[in-house]
């Protein structure tokens, strides 16, 4: 079914082109026109002050549902905030329905704080598996999509992730410490190590992406919801590079995952950082 609506006969990649239309119009409605602009009673906490919904969230999440579910007959929608109102809703991605997995912004502390280190993640699963994926970063005018065994582009040109240049010093953006336990902090204490350089995260998107181009070696974060993992571990794996749990099995996107995981520009850097973590912990 997936297949059928993403290539169509003879390999048309009309809906491709069609869900990225459905992104930039959610974007260009919901999101770009609040940038800045916010007002107080927009901006609202979840389970913290840094946990934050605006208006821009929850109303791109309605319009990305709208036109997504139309695209595709028969799928269904997975988004952060339609989760944090309902939590059943994320049993859909261990059902037999495609599955559109949504983060109307992700990266809402930055968004709110008027930066343009945001972005709109949006990725297409079935089964489990993931099988497309689309990143938009609005303000920064990027635009980047993965699909399965077809490779990833940013802005339509091709992208590979590479390897480190060896002896280089791995950059490695990890979760945010507000967000770990106590056993999550001492596996990432693994990576403060000679030939590590670790730091905390911005947007968990914009991270996937610089990971998927070559501008950063590796993620290490400790948090599983797919939302937020989903299109990016696409992205990168789609550009060349690899991701495995602590357990060294592949993330799965309905959770249960052996945490920290790590994505990387190759293997050799994933086991490096699982090797680091095994460590700390």
């Amino acid at each position: 079914m997936i297949d059928d609506f993403l290539y169509g006969t003879a390999g048309d990649t009309g809906p491709l082109a069609e869900v990225e239309a459905a992104v930039r119009a959610a974007a260009a409605a919901e999101i770009v026109p609040r940038h800045r602009k916010l007002a107080a009673h927009e901006i609202i906490e979840k389970s913290g002050p840094h946990d934050l919904v605006t208006a821009a969230d929850r109303l791109a999440e309605e319009h990305l549902t709208a036109a997504l579910t139309k695209l595709l007959p028969g799928s269904v929608v997975v988004g952060e905030e339609s989760v944090h109102a309902d939590p059943a809703v994320y049993d859909a991605l261990g059902g037999d329905a495609p599955v559109w997995i949504v983060d109307p912004v992700d990266g809402t502390r930055q968004f709110v704080r008027g930066e343009a280190g945001f972005c709109t993640l949006v990725a297409l699963a079935q089964h489990g598996e993931i099988h497309a994926s689309w990143t938009y970063a609005p303000v920064l005018g990027e635009m980047a999509v993965a699909v399965r065994g077809r490779g990833a582009t940013l802005n339509g040109v091709p992208i590979r992730s590479g390897s480190p240049a060896p002896g280089a010093v791995l950059g490695v953006a990890t979760s945010h410490p507000d967000y770990t336990t106590d056993a999550q902090k001492r596996a990432l204490l693994g990576l403060r190590t000679d030939g590590i350089a670790p730091r905390p995260c911005g947007s968990a998107g914009l991270e996937y992406l610089a990971v998927a181009r070559g501008e950063l070696d590796a993620i290490a974060f400790n948090w599983d919801y797919a939302w937020d993992h989903a299109a990016g571990l696409l992205l990168v794996t789609e550009a060349g590079g690899a991701q495995a749990t602590l357990a060294r099995v592949p993330f799965r996107i309905a959770g249960g995952n052996d945490l920290p995981f790590t994505a990387a520009r190759d293997e050799a850097t994933v086991e490096r950082i699982l090797a680091a973590l095994r460590a700390g912990g």
